[in-house]
């Protein structure tokens, strides 16, 4: 299984080391592992330029750094999205990446590879707030047309990964283990839930009766997607 990695601290904590945890269960020797630390990989704001929307994503001031992101991204069968909890929310340096990618949703003009990939979503914190900072990645996901969506989160009432108690960590290795074989499963067959695709089938009619500019617009009938072609 190719995984790409994106992680939304460059702290080596509990949430990346969880996520190595997963990595240990689902690749093999075949398997590409991309891996993004952030900021370091991807460090700007975005500007609100609208270029993205309006002429399209390689008009972004900084598609150099996106792009690489996109295409590995693009490549692989798995996404696995990590954050520790901040302020009961996503790091500000993923939801930065995530404002990046605007311009994928459904709305806009959604990447096709995006309706056969599964995705997971990763958050720890040491006492409470997982669900939100999953939900803040998550809805972004669900938007861009993953087809299939896991999370795993969990109060590790610890501030680093040495800290975390024996039990604790057993228990993780457990659910870290359920959760992959899980994974393993549904990667034999990918398909977009009834509610992506009824986002998916709401946008396309606000495509066809003219969009929200001219650039999506085209892509959709680029794509097909107006008349009888589905992205899945």
């Amino acid at each position: 299984m190719n995984i790409t990695v994106i992680y939304g601290t460059e702290h080596r904590g509990s949430t990346y080391n969880i996520v190595q945890l997963f990595l240990k269960n689902l690749k093999n020797e075949a398997s590409e592992i991309n891996e993004f630390f952030l900021p370091k990989d991807m460090p700007h704001f975005c500007l609100g330029c609208s270029l993205c929307f309006m002429k399209g994503e390689e008009f972004c001031p900084h598609h150099e750094k996106v792009g690489i992101i996109e295409k590995a991204m693009e490549k692989v069968d798995l996404l696995i999205f990590s954050s520790p909890v901040y302020v009961y929310h996503t790091t500000g340096q993923m939801k930065t990446l995530l404002d990046h990618f605007g311009y994928q949703w459904m709305v806009h003009r959604p990447n096709k590879s995006m309706f056969g990939k599964m995705a997971l979503v990763v958050s720890t914190a040491a006492g409470a707030g997982m669900k939100s900072t999953v939900k803040d990645i998550a809805d972004s996901l669900n938007f861009w047309g993953v087809a299939k969506i896991f999370r795993y989160k969990k109060a590790v009432a610890a501030i680093n990964w040495d800290g975390v108690d024996g039990k604790k960590k057993e228990a993780i290795y457990k659910e870290v283990s359920s959760i992959s074989s899980k994974i393993i499963k549904s990667s034999k067959k990918i398909s977009p839930g009834i509610k992506t695709k009824a986002i998916f089938n709401a946008m396309r009619i606000a495509q066809k009766r003219g969009g929200f500019n001219q650039a999506d617009v085209d892509y959709w009938k680029k794509q097909g997607w107006l008349e009888d072609v589905r992205p899945w």
